[in-house]
């Protein structure tokens, strides 16, 4: 693996030696457009924070079958799967909870947003976005809680008006196959619009099969990943099967179905002010938990049944925005929303047709956020507040398929009620000096966040704290320096925080950790909130408008962090879960943990039709530990494989972070369509590296942990007519096994894409 990324540097300083030569037509854009910075729009190199940007053309191009696959394929965003039905963005060591998810400035995020995996990213859907924003680093003054390790911004598109005699009329529409999972792709959106109101209808269906994985297996690990055997659930005859796979590369119970539709209105009666309805819907049909699906006991396989129940997302939201204004504001907008979540978790093991499982959730979250703008001399501000009202329903049964009989189960989250609330005001500033050489960016946000969760029923494990309250107030900021010596350059130092206030969530949730270790984590009263605090070095050079060079470090230092580690309830280790006995986690502050890393990227136009682009990410993070306790760790073997030990120790990784990663992409374009021949990447994740006690899932690893890998991929588009454009594509060309770090799903082997895009304007 390290001679391939060798390799690629050097074929990569080869490029931008050639580039550098080249004076053709190419031109690298330094001022781009973004509206995540400052909530509006703001040239990207006034702002410090590294920021990147996915534009609507660059969607198209990708042709990506979700949400999560799109920023895999910007090589810059780490995301784990569980399940073909599952993408888990990391960004900087953070992941789920810790990084912000937001649709068109409306947090995704609610108070069961857990520490360890999540697929909430995938219900939105990309097909429908204008551009994807993505900030790197602590961003809570402007959006809030959670945002420690990075924002994921997702902004759809918007409807377009015409004229007072021509209406606006465009269809856009196309239809997808891939070989690997028998994706079956379908979507049309319609805009229909007059001179003062317009209407954007979209809709998108999808289709995917299990998913074959690749027949190139990682060396030394023949077989990795291999689904050798399966279980045939009970169909009305109760009688569970244990079926041999006559195919081991297929990886049976990993299809699933989703439909996304999006309906907005504009409204817009002056030049000075729009209103706008939002309405998304996602739904899907059950969605099978993978990785669980392999879990064995006592050597066989456990479950019959594990899925997700169908992941329901409904979003109700209207937006007031006014430009050009005379008065103390330029520009004002105001959004109130509503969402409406619904997710469940259904189990069963394998031949237990007295015990089928159902635990339920539904979220109800109210929100509002006013944000305002001036600029005066050299100066512009951003004020704003912003409130949020979660509300959890958390219920769950045990069903005796034989009988019929429904009997009361310990719910995933308390059965009482549960709120959680935030509210906030924040203030945001860049200023623009004289001689324009150099930009200030400063920031803060007073954020408060109030908790209340109570147990009604304490029979099942007679927990100490029945009625759990937390009331925290948090001040965070940011300031930064950006010296632009000219325009082709640019360098940036930036001091910024965040804050995380433990929800529901990490507070109250009793769940099943991890299968192969036996152990379950209950709930702990008296976690504190977390914070970050990080220093960013930024430098960008472009040489001759061709080739530019980019580089950002960080270091974060990570306060009062949440981790899984050993605890006890009611003075006892160990409890019996699920009828094994479990060693007892809980989520506990540790003292300090750090992280620090950086990114390179490479871009260069070397003429008019051909461009390079190559990236690469580091991370490394670690926790402070007890070193008068003992802790549990991997550890290095005589015979070299990694065996769990009881030991003490200073430090122990911090979980999440992912391995070394980047993609190296070379693009042709001519009028008539482009070419893209690219290759994505990861570095091994030794298994000392993993957190025994954390989410890296070991388990679905090899003995010394997960082995590197590299794909080699070719995108293909032929303009055919003006209105239809025809895609083709070969993913993973060298039908590599490989599986994304702490994932327990093999991603795709050899995969033929096709698709056909029609556009009327």
């Amino acid at each position: 693996m390290k001679k391939i990324f060798v390799s690629i540097f050097f074929i990569s300083c080869a490029l931008a030696l050639k580039a550098q030569q080249d004076t053709s037509e190419g031109y690298i854009k330094l001022n781009e457009v973004v509206v995540s910075a400052n909530k509006f729009t703001e040239q990207k190199r006034n702002v410090v924070q590294q920021i990147d940007v996915i534009t609507a053309r660059a969607i198209a191009r990708n042709n990506a079958q979700n949400m999560g696959d799109l920023l895999i394929n910007t090589g810059n965003i780490f995301v784990q799967k569980s399940q073909q039905g599952g993408s888990s963005p990391v960004i900087r060591g953070f992941e789920a909870s810790r990084v912000l998810l937001v649709v068109d400035g409306i947090r995704m995020n609610n108070a069961i947003y857990r520490s360890g995996h999540l697929q909430n990213v995938i219900t939105v859907d990309q097909n429908m976005l204008e551009r994807v924003e993505i900030m790197y680093g602590p961003s809570s003054t402007l959006f809030g809680s959670d945002a420690l390790g990075g924002i994921v911004h997702m902004i759809t598109r918007q409807p377009l008006l015409g004229t007072a005699t021509i209406p606006k009329t465009s269809v856009n529409a196309f239809a997808r196959y891939s070989t690997a999972n028998e994706e079956k792709t379908s979507h049309v959106d319609l805009n229909l619009g007059y001179r003062k109101i317009a209407f954007l209808s979209s809709i998108t269906y999808s289709d995917f099969g299990d998913t074959k994985m690749g027949s190139n297996y990682p060396k030394d690990y023949p077989g990795f990943g291999e689904r050798n055997q399966y279980i045939v659930p009970v169909n009305g005859s109760f009688v569970d099967s244990v079926v041999n796979n006559n195919n081991n590369l297929m990886q049976r119970f990993s299809g699933y179905r989703q439909w996304d539709f999006m309906q907005k209105v504009l409204y817009k009666p002056t030049d000075k002010i729009t209103n706008t309805l939002n309405v998304q819907l996602s739904n899907s049909s059950n969605v099978p938990r993978y990785d669980r699906l392999t879990d064995t006991r006592n050597g066989n396989l456990r479950y019959a049944e594990w899925y997700y129940g169908p992941q329901k997302r409904n979003l109700f939201a209207y937006t007031f925005n006014a430009d050009k204004l005379n008065g103390f504001f330029d520009q004002v907008r105001a959004t109130v929303s509503y969402q409406d979540i619904e997710e469940s978790r259904q189990t069963r093991e394998y031949r237990r047709y007295d015990r089928f499982d159902s635990r339920r959730e539904r979220v109800k979250v109210w929100g509002a956020v006013v944000d305002n703008r001036k600029s005066f001399g050299n100066n512009e501000l951003s004020l704003g507040a912003d409130a949020q009202w979660n509300d959890v329903k958390s219920v769950a049964d045990r069903t005796n398929l034989a009988t019929g009989a429904v009997s009361k189960l310990d719910s995933r989250y308390p059965d009482g009620k549960n709120i959680m609330n935030y509210a906030a005001i924040y203030a945001q500033h860049t200023l623009k000096f004289h001689d324009t050489k150099w930009v200030l960016n400063d920031g803060l946000r007073l954020q408060s966040v109030n908790l209340s969760s109570n147990i009604i029923d304490n029979s099942f494990f007679n927990l100490p704290e029945t009625n759990i309250k937390q009331d925290n107030i948090a001040l965070t900021g940011n300031v930064g320096l950006i010296y632009i010596p000219e325009e082709s350059s640019r360098l940036s130092i930036g001091l910024s925080s965040a804050f995380r206030a433990p929800n529901i969530d990490d507070l109250a949730k009793i769940f099943e950790s991890s299968t192969a270790a036996k152990q379950v984590v209950v709930p702990n009263a008296y976690l504190k909130p977390e914070y970050t605090y990080n220093l960013d070095i930024g430098y960008r050079k472009t040489f001759n408008k061709v080739f530019q060079v980019e580089m950002t470090a960080f270091y974060t230092m990570f306060q009062n962090a949440i981790v899984k580690a050993p605890f006890q309830l009611n003075g006892q280790d160990s409890i019996i879960y699920n009828g094994v006995k479990s060693q007892v986690l809980a989520s506990q502050n540790v003292s300090r943990a750090t992280l620090f890393g950086g990114n390179i990227s490479i871009n260069a136009e070397l003429n008019t039709h051909l461009s390079f682009m190559t990236t690469f990410t580091y991370t490394r993070g670690r926790y402070e530990t007890d070193d008068t306790k003992f802790s549990t760790i991997y550890q290095q073997q005589p015979d070299g494989s990694y065996a769990l030990v009881q030991a003490k120790v200073k430090n122990k990784p911090l979980d999440h972070v992912p391995p070394m990663f980047g993609k190296t992409s070379l693009q042709y374009r001519v009028k008539k369509g482009y070419a893209e021949l690219f290759a994505l990447y990861n570095a091994f994740k030794k298994l000392d590296q993993y957190n025994a006690d954390g989410e890296d899932n070991a388990q679905y690893a090899t003995k010394d942990g997960m082995p590197g890998w590299y794909t080699v991929n070719l995108r293909l588009g032929l303009n055919v007519t003006k209105e239809f454009q025809l895609q083709a594509g070969i993913e993973n060309i060298l039908d590599r096994n490989y599986r994304y770090f702490a994932s327990g799903f093999s991603a795709p082997g050899r995969n033929f894409v096709i698709t056909g895009r029609l556009s009327i304007p």
